[in-house]
This record gives C-alpha cells, sequence and structure tokens, in this order.
C-alpha cells in the first residue's frame, strides 16, 4: 500500500468517517496542532532516555500515557459528528496531573518571577511543549465555537501546559541547573492595557497576583 494517494493535491483531506474539508479548516488545525505536539513529546521522552536517570523511569511513563491521551484528542477532533464525545479517560488523567503537579511544586522553590525558558535540553523542551500545547487550546476554543466538544478537552489541554511548566523547573533543580528570572513591572498596572498581553505571553495564572506583590516589594 502507497503512503501517498494524491487526493490531497488541492488542498483537502478526509476526516475521520471520509467527510472532506479544506486542509486549514478550524477541525484540522485543532488536530494538527495536537499532532506537532506530541511529536514535541516524543523529543522530550527522548532526551530523557538519553539522561540514563532510573529516577525518570516512572516519569517517562506517565509521559508515554500523555502520548496515547493526545492521541485519542486527537481522534476525536478528526472525527466528523455532530453530537458531544464523553472522554472518561481523559477526564482520569487530568486528575493524575494536577497530582504529579502538586507532588514536583512541593519539592521546588516558591515562584517569585517570571522564569526564563532555558536550562537543561529537557527543560528546555519542555517550554516547547507548553508553548506548542497552548497553541492547540487556542485552536481548540476556536473549533468549539462551531462544534460540540467533550468539555474534558479544554480541561486537559489547560492541565497539560501547566505540567509542562512545573515539570520544566523540577527537570532544572534537579540538576542543578540556575533558573533563568524575568522581573517584569508596569508602572500603569491597574490601567495598562498591556497587562493581560504580556501576562499570557508567560503562562503564569497568578501573573497579576505576582505582580502586586512584585512592585509593592519595590515601592
Amino acid at each position: 500500500m502507497k503512503i501517498y494517494t494524491k487526493n490531497g493535491d488541492k488542498g483537502t483531506t478526509s476526516l475521520c468517517g471520509g467527510h472532506r474539508v479544506a486542509k486549514d479548516d478550524l477541525r484540522v488545525e485543532a488536530y494538527g496542532t495536537i499532532d506537532e505536539l506530541n511529536a514535541h513529546l516524543g523529543l522530550l521522552i527522548s532526551f530523557l532516555n538519553q539522561d540514563r536517570n532510573l529516577h525518570f523511569t516512572s516519569l517517562i511513563h506517565s509521559l508515554e500515557h500523555l502520548q496515547e491521551n493526545l492521541f485519542v484528542i486527537g481522534s476525536v477532533l478528526s472525527t466528523y459528528t455532530e453530537t458531544d464525545q464523553t472522554l472518561p479517560v481523559i477526564a482520569k488523567h487530568i486528575s493524575e496531573m494536577e497530582d504529579s503537579i502538586d507532588s514536583w511544586t512541593a519539592e521546588i522553590p516558591p515562584q517569585s518571577s517570571f522564569i526564563l525558558p532555558g536550562g537543561t535540553v529537557s527543560a528546555a523542551q519542555c517550554h516547547v511543549c507548553r508553548t506548542v500545547c497552548r497553541r492547540a487550546e487556542r485552536r481548540i476554543i476556536s473549533l468549539s465555537h462551531h462544534v460540540l466538544l467533550s468539555p474534558d478537552i479544554l480541561s486537559f489541554m489547560n492541565r497539560l501546559s501547566d505540567y509542562f511548566f512545573v515539570l520544566s523547573r523540577y527537570l532544572n533543580i534537579k540538576a542543578n541547573e540556575c533558573e533563568k528570572r524575568k522581573y517584569y513591572f508596569c508602572t500603569q498596572l491597574e490601567t495598562c492595557k498591556k497587562t493581560r498581553i504580556c501576562i499570557g505571553l508567560w503562562n503564569w495564572p497568578l501573573s497579576l497576583k505576582m505582580l502586586h506583590g512584585l512592585q509593592q516589594k519595590t515601592s
């Protein structure tokens, strides 16, 4: 069986079920970005395997499960349907991610500033996964305005980006890698229209509260 069919040479592709859409369709953008994220996650796993650290065995196993979950989400997004699809398996893994986030957070110093992406290769790759995950989330939100999607998908993607962020810090701390910190101050925090944009760039859910705290310390 040949890998190429030539059916997509004119810019269309088939969804699961045979329904054809343009390759820049919202649904294709959504599951295509999930596929991209899964590839980056595979690279992260490869980096961790190269470390030959037995401590990472359980982590790698968890990351491989995340790959399977992303594959499930991708298959749901690539299926043309008019009804919502419940995903109990995905909901279960949201809780597991939260447990991991809480466990790692307990082992690393509290965050008092923005963290610049970098450090070990594995930690830096976590940041790549984090940012691609956020883009996938945005694509899925765009799609959700037009089709019914399981709320578990958005919850999963939102938690997954947090997972990658905390994991990046955890890996750097465990490797005794110094975190590069960025202090951002806005002199017009209450009225600055750019504040939400600046905060959004850093994927830090408590950014506004943190910025207030930092300003108070310097005032």
